[in-house]
């Protein structure tokens, strides 16, 4: 093989060749280059979005767990006088049961313990656990009659950031960053932050890219230390000296890439010089010392610490402020299969205020009307107790048939409560609302239309929603 010539090139020059005919668009796509046109920022999938959206970017809450939805939004009043009854088995209907309850003789009612209030216009009922929330109701959309196919908290977490149970598949927030790209060329298109102790583990894959392009997968923010890993500069190494290892080591992936024409490459490439460009923008995004007061107030004191669930909706609102297309919150520990009235009231505490500050933020600075905000878990809660029924005490096991969510936002009618389940609140009785219909309508709003946001791998096109998926129409303003 004849020797290699040496580079004579410029960075400029370099970034703008490639014998696979490809280098041009892709790497000014990649690195935000103008020889496309494109504004500052990488470029989804030509035609996208496909028609005008009303939100521009997602923040979705994700309570990992299960929250309770009869203990929280789900009132039901007749249940005191059903209290250590058996459920009926005309309600039960031969639902399977986890491992955790199936041996169980007996499943006696368990009516929540918490009082329940109408609030706003919209005359929601809101549990008094979440009072912030409460007042948010004119600004919101419940859904009460969300609905899943698994049991389990790792397939079921893993259905609703990839539309499939099984691990492999593309996160939401990869769907969203391939087909709209991403407004701001100094962070990731999508991040990932985790707060909340206990309960199940939250692995990197529910922020993967699966089979995507790896570009697309979600970049995870820490609480300790750098941000993001590898952020600083080791010492002794400043960032003169990192520009000119970037440059060189982006001439040895550009000789790769020329003999192999792998388009990982170009992602490496990519990624190298948004890590760089990151060394400035992420310790400014998560520098906080400049919010006002009123802020603090708002969010409550817990944002001034990082790693709290206050902290990270803070740095959604700031995130948000600077296009990142979408920003996931997953917010462990409301796994209640015991003493759930006191592990219930923890996790509201934790969440409540800095969930609401969240919207009432966005609202005041003009960014809800084109931000779309999710809360939720995986599933929902069992009307009967796992383990002792006492006076004051209770468990709830996992019930995939029905439970409660919310949307604020670009493109959602707010002041609306979608759905009802029967007095038991196990089975849905009007207006059901799948997961694959829930990513449905998050796409629309984003200008998506769900069926044709496609990935071709192993000989199939592949989708978020897979081959279902209904647009919740109720919901959309």
């Amino acid at each position: 093989m004849a020797p290699i010539e040496p580079l004579q090139l410029t960075r400029r020059h370099f970034f703008g060749q490639s014998s696979s005919g490809v280098g041009v668009a892709a790497l000014a796509s990649l690195l935000n280059e103008d020889a496309c046109g494109k504004a500052p920022g990488s470029a989804g999938i030509e035609g996208f979005p496909n028609f005008v959206p009303q939100a521009k970017r997602v923040i979705y809450l994700f309570q990992s767990g299960a929250p309770s939805q009869m203990d929280l939004f789900d009132y039901k009043p007749k249940l005191a006088n059903l209290r250590a009854t058996e459920l009926p088995d005309s309600i039960r209907q031969g639902q399977r049961l986890t491992g955790m309850t199936s041996a169980q003789s007996s499943f006696p009612v368990a009516p929540s313990k918490f009082a329940f209030k109408q609030h706003g216009q919209s005359g929601a009922w809101v549990s008094d656990l979440l009072p912030n929330i409460a007042k948010i109701s004119d600004d919101v959309s419940y859904i009460k009659s969300m609905h899943t196919q698994a049991i389990n908290h790792d397939p079921a977490i893993t259905f609703f950031q990839t539309g499939a149970q099984l691990a492999g598949r593309p996160s939401m927030g990869s769907w969203v960053s391939y087909g709209l790209g991403n407004d701001n060329a100094d962070l990731p298109a999508f991040v990932a932050m985790v707060s909340g102790s206990g309960g199940q583990p939250l692995y990197d894959r529910l922020w993967g890219s699966g089979f995507l392009p790896t570009k697309y997968q979600g970049v995870k923010f820490r609480s300790v230390g750098d941000p993001v890993l590898y952020l600083s500069n080791p010492p002794g190494f400043d960032n003169a000296a990192r520009r000119r290892f970037l440059d060189d080591l982006g001439k040895l992936n550009q000789i790769k890439l020329e003999q192999s024409g792998d388009p990982e490459i170009l992602t490496r490439i990519a990624q190298y010089e948004l890590a760089y460009r990151m060394q400035t923008s992420v310790p400014e995004l998560t520098d906080t010392s400049q919010e006002s007061r009123h802020t603090f107030e708002l969010y409550g004191e817990d944002a001034k610490k990082p790693g709290t669930y206050a902290y990270n909706c803070l740095l959604a609102r700031r995130l948000a402020e600077r296009g990142v297309r979408f920003v996931q919150l997953f917010h462990r520990g409301w796994d209640q299969h015991k003493n759930l009235p006191e592990e219930i009231a923890k996790q509201c505490r934790a969440t409540d205020q800095a969930s609401a500050a969240l919207i009432l933020d966005l609202k005041q600075r003009g960014l809800l009307k084109d931000t779309l905000v999710v809360w939720g878990g995986e599933f929902g809660r069992t009307v009967y107790c796992q383990g002792r029924l006492t006076k004051d005490d209770y468990g709830r096991d996992h019930h995939p048939r029905c439970f409660s969510v919310w949307l604020a936002g670009g493109g959602i009618k707010p002041g609306v409560t979608l759905g009802e389940t029967d007095d038991y609140s196990y089975n849905i009785t009007r207006d059901p609302v799948h997961v694959h219909d829930l990513h449905a309508t998050l796409l629309h709003c984003l200008g998506i239309d769900h069926k044709r946001l496609t990935f071709k791998y192993q000989g199939r096109n592949h989708r978020l929603t897979d081959v279902h998926g209904n647009i919740v129409k109720q919901i959309i303003s």
